[in-house]
């Protein structure tokens, strides 16, 4: 079926692309179930008002094959119809994840007539010592049925949802598969994996790679230098081995190649019955730097492929995967133990629009959305595990109603252009007492240079999260809550640079993201006239018996800068 403008779409901007949902741009405030939470219309009626009370306006939640069509070619729907008039009733959307052929990489969702039949839908094979083949528990992508019944399935999934939500929009995009990949091998070594191993590489491939060198990933790169070097002599075509080396990334590649075309065949059938947005998210290996060093790089999946899903969309195979399977809009990255900063900023790659489906749920995790947000044009972010948690006891609770009040606003800026904005987060003092907090220094706006860091207290600062956006000329709008922000003329000729203007606002209305003066400040609240302060809801004054700083309130104000010359 063709496209509609009516139902959950992206729309171009100058800076990417933009979810609209209902006729307007839409920002997802999202958080992920517990696996098997949206199964059950009874489970979620304790759930619905809860999440509504933590401020997340849209719920990711699975769709299982084996409950869809337990038995093949019938195929039932009826819980999912409660828990989407569910979600509907309390004001919720839901962003459906696909658990078809794969889930973390197995295939423990699919239906008990696809794990009993190994014939006519055969495992893959795990390469052991001493020449051992062992059965996985994931399907083989190498052989036909499996993609077609999976296409098959999840093609009347996506014409049900048209049928029961298309005059609705409360389900706004499905996730294909989940943390697809090859778990406990580099590559598939069944007969047929190693049969397709053994044959020319595709030329698709080899014309992809050849052709748009320049364009492709940094981390692509990298693992690809044995391609380069043969792509600079004659040796262009033959085996996996032969074009790219022997090597666990070769298998790696191969694997991506063809998870790619196989996630493509079932997104492809599902986009035509109805064509809202499409993703599939990828569990992360560890490239270069990126990783956080507080765990160690076992506790995420490891370095290797295999120790990881081999074959996944992470970084250093993004381009296969954005290539090769077009009807996905996205590949999503999961960022829990990943530096996430440059996770963003991976995955911003090709201008796709960034979305991060899965994430931690604690106070580390929600700080690190305002990068997202406010530097990367985020679509959304999404805390796992969110039904298990009260929402005075959840961190995304306060960070969540703040985005939500201004979310036009943001909205507004990640369209505007991709430095409209900047978000940022500073984390707590560690106990040595060290601050590790850098000032962060925004120089691409014009007139001035920009510093942002935590704000003064004359005892211990705070965490502190938040975004600054620029309003034109020498006005920025300032958002969250812990930190200060300075300015320094950039003409030659300025003396001075001081505040002309520093106002606390409110939202007046949400859905035009009108703001209005709340009241306006000076003195102490902008240490006599040098930052505009941005304080915590309770800064700590360290014993000095004079409250100096401020309380945050609505943790939204507006500063605008001025700089004279003197002659002297």
């Amino acid at each position: 079926m063709s496209g509609s403008t009516k139902y959950p779409h992206f729309r171009e901007t100058v800076t990417g692309k933009q979810l609209i949902v209902n006729g307007r741009p839409f920002l997802i405030l999202g958080g992920e179930l517990q696996n098997s939470s949206l199964t059950s219309a009874d489970y979620m009626a304790t759930v619905w008002q809860k999440m509504k009370d933590t401020n997340y306006n849209t719920l990711l939640g699975c769709v299982c094959w084996e409950i869809i069509e337990p038995v093949e070619g019938q195929f039932n729907f009826d819980e999912l119809d409660k828990v989407i008039l569910g979600a509907r009733q309390h004001g919720l959307h839901l962003i459906l994840l696909w658990f078809g052929s794969f889930k973390n990489g197995i295939s423990t969702y699919t239906p008990a007539w696809v794990k009993t039949d190994v014939k006519r839908f055969p495992r893959a094979k795990l390469r052991k010592a001493g020449g051992i083949l062992e059965t996985s528990e994931a399907l083989s992508i190498f052989h036909d049925e499996a993609p077609k019944a999976d296409a098959k399935a999840f093609a009347a999934l996506m014409k049900h949802l048209r049928e029961v939500d298309g005059e609705h929009s409360t389900v706004i995009m499905v996730q294909v598969e989940n943390e697809t990949g090859l778990l406990g091998d580099s590559r598939d070594g069944s007969k047929a994996a190693s049969k397709r191993f053994a044959e020319p590489v595709p030329q698709d491939l080899i014309s992809f790679l050849a052709s748009d060198w320049e364009n492709l990933h940094a981390d692509f790169k990298t693992n690809l230098e044995s391609f380069k070097t043969a792509q600079d002599s004659s040796a262009k075509e033959g085996s996996w081995e032969e074009v790219f080396g022997k090597d666990a990334r070769t298998d790696e590649l191969f694997m991506a190649y063809h998870y790619a075309r196989y996630l493509d065949r079932v997104a492809e059938a599902g986009k035509k019955e109805y064509p809202i947005p499409l993703y599939t998210n990828v569990w992360q290996n560890y490239v270069g730097d990126d990783r956080d060093e507080s765990f160690p790089v076992v506790v995420g999946g490891g370095g290797h492929p295999g120790d990881y899903p081999s074959g996944g969309g992470t970084s250093n195979v993004l381009d296969v995967w954005q290539k090769f399977a077009p009807s996905l809009d996205l590949i999503a990255p999961d960022v829990y133990l990943n530096e996430y900063t440059s996770s963003c900023k991976k995955y911003r790659h090709r201008n796709q629009p960034l979305f991060i489906p899965e994430q931690r749920r604690d106070d580390y995790g929600a700080r690190r959305i305002w990068a997202a947000f406010g530097s990367y044009q985020s679509l959304g972010t999404s805390p796992f595990g969110v039904d298990t948690l009260e929402p005075e006891e959840c961190a995304f609770t306060k960070h969540y109603r703040l985005l939500d009040s201004v979310s036009q606003i943001v909205l507004e800026a990640q369209r505007t252009s991709l430095t409209a904005s900047v978000g940022f987060f500073f984390d707590e003092l560690p106990a040595t007492g060290e601050d590790p907090a850098r000032p962060i220094v925004v120089s691409h706006w014009p007139g001035f240079e920009i510093t942002i860091e935590p704000c003064f207290v004359f005892g211990k600062r705070s965490p502190a999260a938040g975004m600054v956006i620029h309003r034109g000329g020498a006005k920025f709008l300032l958002i969250g809550w812990g930190f200060q922000v300075r300015a320094r003329s950039l003409s030659a000729n300025s003396t001075f640079t001081g505040i002309l203007r520093f106002e606390e606002k409110y939202v007046v209305n949400k859905e035009t993201g009108q703001l209005a003066t709340l009241r306006a400040l000076n003195g102490d609240e902008t240490r006599s006239g040098k930052f505009a302060m941005m304080p915590s809801e309770d800064p700590d004054y360290g014993g000095f018996p004079i409250c100096v700083t401020i309380p945050a309130r609505t943790m939204i104000a507006e500063v605008e800068f001025y700089d004279v010359a003197d002659d002297g």
